[in-house]
């Protein structure tokens, strides 16, 4: 009976999920609105998507009777008081089981709208519209919803796919070079834990300039296709999926201490500067190729920087990797690579090498 339930609950995280890949994004919306049956339609949105993204969608017939809330913007509006904000909308909105939420902008929208569609009268339909680079190869796919809780990243949520996620290459023309490059860390990130095609031809790619939007939507569509191949074998994290949080162990470290700093950084440069440190790990655990590791290194060091921190951080980041969720018993847990392509899943690292690790990010 118990291995029927948790069957039928794996059934219902995966079956709903679908990504679109928009070429007509009105088409692509009435669809999936259409798909869904509602009484009433809300749109979430933050204040920057309000004013730069909504319009592309408000004078659509499918989003002729849709109600707005608005949330503020930014990592630092990812808490329990802007979910609490959400729920108490919906309500007085007159949300009921049967309604659906269009979750529109970045990261932190479809991550806190998802929970808060996830939990609202025990769940209500959503439907993604990615806005950034990041959230169209991250965060809006592959159900995870959430939000940072005691000064740690998506301490409290829950699994849940969106019933469609709708990945429209126009939103990109409204990032700016530091939002671009953020996403496509995620992006390097499913290179390195593909195959060495896709890892080149990410590394070749001018990210910093204009990019081609029509190449960047054909990668995009390859990196959504890794996260998802790896969700549907995996969808609640008890194996491949871990697959998908290299560089995030060290990442999240670097994300939270800049939070506690007051100083928050963009998801994707936390997860570049994780990368840094896990490829280094890698290299002297798992033997991943040298050559490779600085290539990738490099690149991350052109495109990204550093974020400061002196040995004297040394044991705040170390504390904070001991709370990350893919831990067991209080040990911290990684995901390496032997190789690009060559997964390897729960490393551990002593002390003494997380120090190494992190006087190599400092220094290279």
């Amino acid at each position: 009976m118990m291995y029927l339930c948790k069957k039928l609950y794996l059934q219902k995280i995966m079956e709903k999920q679908k990504v679109i890949i928009s070429e007509n994004l009105e088409t692509a919306l009435s669809g999936a609105i259409a798909e869904c049956g509602y009484d009433r339609l809300f749109v979430l949105v933050d204040e920057t998507t309000e004013r730069l993204c909504l319009p592309l969608v408000a004078g659509m017939e499918c989003m002729k009777d849709v109600q707005k809330i608005v949330i503020g913007t930014g990592d630092t509006a990812k808490t329990l008081d802007t979910l609490a904000h959400v729920w108490t909308e919906l309500g007085r909105m007159g949300a009921t089981r049967h309604s659906l939420m269009v979750n529109l902008g970045g990261g932190m929208v479809t991550d806190l709208g998802g929970f808060a569609a996830s939990t609202f009268k025990r769940g209500i339909n959503y439907i993604n519209i990615p806005t950034t680079l990041l959230s169209m190869v991250d965060a809006s796919v592959g159900g995870k919803t959430g939000i940072n809780f005691g000064g740690l990243k998506n301490e409290i949520g829950v699994f849940n796919n969106a019933r469609s996620v709708i990945l429209d290459t126009q939103f990109m023309r409204t990032m700016d070079t530091r939002n671009m490059c953020s996403g496509y860390a995620e992006m390097l990130k499913h290179g390195l834990i593909n195959d060495e095609r896709m890892w080149a031809e990410l590394m070749n790619f001018d990210i910093s300039g204009t990019p081609e939007l029509n190449v960047l939507q054909r990668m995009v569509a390859e990196s959504v296709a890794v996260k998802q191949r790896i969700v549907t074998e995996d969808p609640t994290e008890r194996g491949m999926r871990k697959a998908l949080n290299l560089g995030h162990t060290a990442g999240h470290a670097f994300e939270s201490l800049a939070m506690r700093r007051g100083t928050p950084v963009l998801h994707g440069y936390a997860v570049a500067w994780g990368l840094v440190c896990e490829l280094y790990l890698s290299t002297i655990k798992e033997n991943f190729p040298t050559d490779r590791m600085r290539q990738t290194v490099a690149f991350i060091n052109e495109h990204y920087g550093k974020m400061a921190i002196t040995c004297d951080d040394y044991p705040e980041l170390t504390e904070m990797m001991t709370h990350d969720k893919k831990n067991v018993a209080g040990v911290i847990n990684f995901t390496l690579l032997g190789g690009i392509g060559g997964i390897r899943l729960d490393r551990t690292a002593t002390e003494e090498e997380l120090r190494e690790a992190f006087d190599f990010y400092r220094e290279s």
